[in-house]
C-alpha cells in the first residue's frame, strides 16, 4: 500500500509510524485507519522489526476525528455509509483491535493534541510517552457521541473506574502533567527529547531480548487482563515456559549470561511461535 496519510520508516530494528496530516493536525480519517491498520500488519510480517513506534508530524499527534462532513460526521446512514438496519463496525476500534494483536511493543510518542480518536488510538499501545506540550480529551460527551474505540474496556483498565469516568464524564481537555498523575501516560518529557526517549525504550528491547518471548509477554499480559482467577495466568504461563524452557533462545539466553556476553537470539515471531499461540478464541462481531 502507497500511504498517503501516514508515513512508515524501520531503523535499527524499530518502525516509526507517523500520522501525517499535519496540517489538519493530523485528523483522523478512514484513509489513516485503512493505512494504520496495513502498517501494524506490516511490522508483524517484518522480522526486522522488534519495536514500533506511533507519534504525529508537526505539532499534534491526532486532533480527533476529521468533523469536515459537518453534523453528519457521526451519521453514517445519512452519510451513505450504512444500510438503516446495520451496525457498522467502528473505525477506531477496527484501529485499537489491530493494534492489540501485535506481536511487536508499540510505544506511543504523543507530540501534541490527542484528543477524542487520537487519544483512543493509543490505549493498546504499551508505553505512552508525553511532550509536555501534549494535550489529551475523551471529548465524546461534549460532541453528544459516546467513547469509541474500545475504550470503555481499555481506559479503566489502565487508570481505573472512577479517572476514566471522570475523564469521559467531562469531556475536557487536560495537560501531560494530570494525565501522568492519573496513570495515562508513563513520562513526561521536552519536546525536543520526546522521540529519542521512545527510541531508546525501542533499542533496548530491540537489543537485549528475545523477540519470541516479548511476542508472547505482550499477549499473556493484555490478555489476562480480563480472567475471572490467577488461574487462567498459571495455565499459560505454564505453557510458555515449559515450551519456551527447551527452545533455542532459552538456551541462548541462559549461556550468554554464564558467559557474560550479550545474547545472540534467533528465534523470529514469524516463524517460531509456539504451537499454543494462540491460545484465545476468536469473537465474532454480530
Amino acid at each position: 500500500m502507497d500511504y498517503q496519510e501516514i508515513t512508515y520508516r524501520v531503523e535499527e530494528g524499530v518502525a516509526t509510524i507517523t500520522l501525517n496530516r499535519a496540517d489538519k493536525l493530523n485528523a483522523f480519517t478512514e484513509t489513516m485507519r485503512d493505512e494504520v491498520i496495513d502498517a501494524f500488519g506490516r511490522t508483524d510480517g517484518d522480522d526486522r522489526v522488534r519495536a514500533v513506534i506511533v507519534t504525529g508530524a508537526g505539532r499534534g499527534f491526532c486532533a480527533g476525528a476529521d468533523l469536515s462532513a459537518g453534523a453528519e460526521t457521526f451519521d453514517y446512514q445519512a452519510r451513505g455509509k450504512t444500510a438503516a438496519d446495520e451496525v457498522p463496525r467502528d473505525g477506531g476500534g477496527l484501529v485499537t483491535l489491530r493494534i492489540f494483536d501485535s506481536c511487536k511493543p508499540v510505544i506511543a510518542a504523543v507530540n501534541g493534541p490527542a484528543v477524542g480518536i487520537g487519544v483512543t488510538m493509543t490505549l493498546p499501545m504499551d508505553i505512552r510517552l508525553a511532550s509536555e506540550e501534549a494535550r489529551f480529551g475523551f471529548v465524546f460527551a461534549r460532541r453528544g457521541v459516546v467513547p469509541e474505540a474500545c475504550s470503555s474496556w481499555f481506559l479503566p483498565r489502565i487508570v481505573g473506574i472512577s479517572q476514566a469516568l471522570q475523564w469521559a464524564y467531562s469531556g475536557r481537555v487536560f495537560g501531560a502533567e494530570e494525565a501522568l498523575a492519573g496513570g495515562l501516560v508513563n513520562e513526561v518529557v521536552a519536546a525536543d527529547a520526546l522521540l529519542p526517549r521512545a527510541r531508546e525504550i525501542a533499542r533496548e528491547i530491540a537489543e537485549n531480548t528475545s523477540a519470541v518471548s516479548v511476542a508472547l509477554i505482550r499477549q499473556m499480559f493484555w490478555r489476562t487482563l480480563g480472567a475471572d482467577h490467577p488461574m487462567e495466568a498459571h495455565k499459560i504461563d505454564s505453557r510458555g515456559i515449559t515450551t519456551m524452557g527447551r527452545a533455542p533462545d532459552a538456551y541462548e539466553g541462559v549461556r550468554s549470561f554464564l558467559d557474560k556476553r550479550p545474547a545472540r537470539f534467533t528465534m523470529t515471531p514469524s516463524r517460531d511461535m509456539p504451537d499454543f499461540y494462540p491460545w484465545w478464541p476468536d469473537r465474532d462481531f454480530d
